[in-house]
């Protein structure tokens, strides 16, 4: 049965053509990857669904009585509620059924005959609601969502105000899994989880007795969790039947039979426009070359196959620093208290490093800590001599009107416009991107602007926290090579280590720093 018909739509941005004429139906259970590359429209399509945004053409049609649940990484979260308080609210229709039971109980004291009937009857079918959604189990399933999900770690007591921008997005995403909508709508919901989280969301997924549909680029929980692919590339959307390493076959042999199809059509094509261009001025063959003539304009053409843009990161080290990086004494790092116990590390030249450990644990914290950004609880940070680092943070959010062309050139302002507009191609942007505003950009198109920022830094120690947050598989794999290859000293934060084990020289797990 289809619970969702989606019929010619279409959408621009601006004057940007987005998503042309999309056509697809979402069968009951189906698991779908909605896969693609960075500014493709993925999450255009997904808000789309949603009803956050409005389509310029086409109908939308969900079935009566389909709750839709969407994963939305902007919403405001209320100070003075718990975390606890919070993921409860996804039941609150059982709350609220609870609370008029009571106040039956209280009318039926006072009540005889019919009206009495009338509210046994009622409280007989609040008291089935309440059974049926298991009311009396859901502390227990809050407590196994915030668990899977590495919530628990800060405290089910705790206030929701004080949680930073990736905890937020947790937590609205165990809120999600807890109302168990009929169609789920996730966008990278594996940000910001640690590879444990990652395989706990991965099983949830594949016991769903519902619908989803899912972007990400962790292209193996992709693989794992979902039964159809559906591949937005040059405004179109194409079904595959299958996981997304089937898919990937499957897309290879359709792009290798389109590029066949493209030869053989410019073949026939040059064919007819020779013979025409030859004969329409002859007298005994204008017949034949008006024939042909509209033949070749009856022609429904293929598109030439232009792959995306390609990026080309880069990094240089602008000079020797000394041997010694930095060095850390007892550093304590924290807010209102320290967060793990007072750690010691020297950082030499050339080395690449990795830190991992559960989200939480005080990777970002220290990282901030190291950069200045934060004060340190106790102990000392030194740096070397002309040591000169970059750092990538890992929450970037830009409500700037100022486009990814005014950002650049704003902080290197003796370039060129041309030299700007270089480097921002450079990082895998085309001309539409870099004349929008920032906050318009998805958020791999954002993560680009920023790479490129870092590529024209005056630096010979990169310090990135999460840099693949939001990038497709084929930036990732650019940004790995360019990082081995990069001759200065690298700090990174990454919860995967298929994008760093290639390359970093240490992997330093702060789970070990807390004994």
């Amino acid at each position: 049965m289809s619970i969702l018909s989606v019929q010619n739509l279409t959408h621009y941005y601006g004057a940007k053509l987005v998503l042309k004429n999309i056509n697809f139906n979402l069968l009951n259970q189906e698991r779908v990857g909605l896969v693609g590359t960075n500014g493709s429209g993925k999450s255009t399509l997904l808000q789309i669904l949603n009803g956050t945004l409005l389509p310029d053409q086409g109908d939308i049609e969900w079935l009566p009585n389909v709750k839709v649940g969407y994963l939305d990484q902007h919403i405001n979260l209320t100070e003075g509620i718990t975390i606890r308080n919070y993921l409860r609210s996804a039941f609150q229709y059982l709350y609220d059924a609870e609370l008029e039971m009571l106040e039956i109980s209280n009318k039926m004291a006072d009540c005889l005959g019919s009206e009495l009937d009338k509210l046994l009857n009622r409280f007989s079918v609040l008291q089935g609601l309440l059974d049926h959604g298991d009311f009396y189990g859901i502390d227990l399933k809050v407590e196994e969502i915030s668990a899977g999900l590495g919530i628990d770690v800060y405290g089910l007591e705790t206030d929701v105000s004080q949680l930073s921008r990736g905890q937020r997005t947790k937590l609205l995403l165990a809120k999600l899994l807890l109302e168990e909508p009929h169609v789920l709508l996730l966008d990278e919901p594996t940000n910001y989880l640690d590879y444990e989280h990652i395989e706990w969301l991965q099983s949830y997924l594949k016991q769903y007795p519902h619908s989803f549909i899912l972007i990400s680029h962790d292209t193996h929980f992709m693989n794992e969790v979902v039964n159809i692919i559906y591949h937005l590339e040059h405004q179109n959307l194409t079904r595959y039947i299958g996981n997304y390493h089937k898919f990937m076959e499957a897309y290879e042999f359709r792009k290798h039979q389109t590029f066949l199809a493209y030869d053989r059509q410019q073949a026939e094509i040059k064919k007819l426009e020779t013979y025409i261009n030859k004969n329409k001025a002859r007298a005994s063959t204008s017949k034949q070359a008006k024939a042909r003539e509209k033949k070749l304009l009856k022609i429904d053409r293929i598109e030439t196959p232009s792959p995306p843009p390609k990026p080309k990161f880069s990094f240089k080290v602008c000079e020797r620093p000394a041997s010694l990086i930095v060095e850390v004494s007892q550093l304590e790092v924290g807010y209102d208290k320290v967060l793990l116990p007072p750690m010691s590390f020297a950082l030499k030249r050339g080395e690449k490093v990795a830190i991992i450990g559960h989200n939480g644990i005080g990777k970002s914290t220290t990282l901030k800590t190291i950069m200045g950004e934060l004060s340190p609880l106790g102990g000392t940070v030194s740096f070397g001599q002309n040591v000169s680092p970059s750092y990538f943070a890992q929450e970037w959010t830009s409500t700037s009107q100022e486009t990814p062309l005014e950002y650049i050139w704003s902080l290197h302002e003796r370039m060129t416009q041309k030299e700007v507009r270089q480097a921002l191609a450079r990082a895998g942007l085309k001309s539409e991107h870099i004349f929008q505003p920032l906050h318009s950009l998805s958020g791999g198109e954002q993560t680009r602007v920023r790479l490129c920022e870092l590529m024209l830094e005056k630096s010979n120690w990169l310090i990135l926290d999460e840099p693949t947050n939001h990038l497709d598989i084929q930036a990732k794999e650019i940004l790995a090579k360019a990082l081995q290859a990069y001759e200065g000293t690298v700090m990174v934060v990454s919860h995967e280590p298929e994008f760093y084990e290639q390359w970093v020289t240490q992997v330093w797990n702060m789970e070990d720093w807390r004994v």
